[in-house]
């Protein structure tokens, strides 16, 4: 007995949902822990480096299971096709129209809803790793720099690193808008968002400065060569966790995401200097 484990996120035009992911991993879990011989196919755009639904040879398997989404379409159709000789199991999809001959392909359907009482989904029960939470805040343009303006490769480089980080990344954006959802309203609102993070990647002074001030640890790239106002407000703050245009490596952004996710680090972000000196010069200014 061998079982291809197949869903949404294995066609190529498909979409790879956390939720499918989660729910073919479940199945593929489930039956390798019974001793089953079992393999899963990925969409190539998902995973380039995986089995891919046109190298699984319907003669390698007995069975085909389809976990997840809707038993509907072209697409699923062609499963019943390709795989006309193993035995089609389909569980934990939608049965949208039990007529349609992407349901009746299957020789059993194990639905989540639309075919008898509503199941759990599959992806409920599938354990996940805690992984850390990150929020990248990324600086605007500011042109006000000039040629020392350096935004545009540290951000390439940031990002690209980011991308391959096993972390929940999370886009931020300081700007306030009180009639788009997608954007904070007030401050209060921004910090209660950063202090849910576990770390912030950040170009932005304010993406350093509120990150501390909600006792976050902040990886900060200054994206202005030479160093500017990024570096300066590390500076003032005794912050360590910041690297300048010019400094832009994985290996030290690693070393540093390292750092800002241990328990020193938070600490320091926590226990940092609340005192403000520009609003003491201010007060001795005016006489107040």
């Amino acid at each position: 007995m061998r079982v291809l484990v197949t869903g949404w996120p294995s066609f190529l035009h498909g979409e790879a949902t956390a939720g499918d992911v989660l729910s073919m991993r479940r199945i593929g879990s489930a039956l390798a822990d019974a001793g089953v011989d079992t393999e899963s196919a990925w969409s190539p755009r998902f995973r380039p480096g995986a089995l891919h639904l046109d190298d699984a040879d319907p003669g390698r398997y007995t069975h085909l299971v389809f976990a997840c989404g809707p038993a509907h379409g072209e697409q699923v159709r062609g499963l019943h096709e390709r795989y006309a000789s193993c035995r089609r199991i389909a569980v934990g999809v939608s049965v949208v129209d039990p007529a349609d001959p992407a349901v009746t392909g299957f020789h059993r359907v194990l639905a989540r809803d639309g075919a008898g009482p509503p199941r759990p989904d599959l992806a409920a029960s599938e354990p996940t790793a805690a992984v850390p939470v990150a929020g990248i805040v990324l600086a605007p343009g500011q042109h006000e720099y000039g040629e020392r303006r350096r935004h545009e490769q540290v951000h390439k480089a940031l990002l690209a690193w980011a991308a391959g980080l096993d972390c929940a990344r999370v886009a931020l954006d300081s700007r306030l808008d009180s009639a788009d959802w997608r954007h904070c309203a007030t401050g209060d609102q921004f910090v209660a968002l950063l202090g849910r993070l576990d770390v912030v990647l950040t170009t932005r002074l304010h993406g350093l400065v509120l990150a501390l001030r909600a006792g976050v640890p902040a990886l900060a790239v200054d994206p202005v060569a030479g160093g500017g106002k990024v570096s300066a407000q590390a500076r003032a703050l005794g912050w360590p966790a910041v690297l300048t245009a010019e400094d832009v490596t994985d290996e030290r952004l690693d070393r540093w995401l390292r750092w800002c996710l241990s328990p020193s680090a938070r600490q320091h972000a926590a226990t940092r200097d609340d005192s403000s000196p520009l609003v003491t010069a201010l007060l001795t200014e005016v006489g107040a």
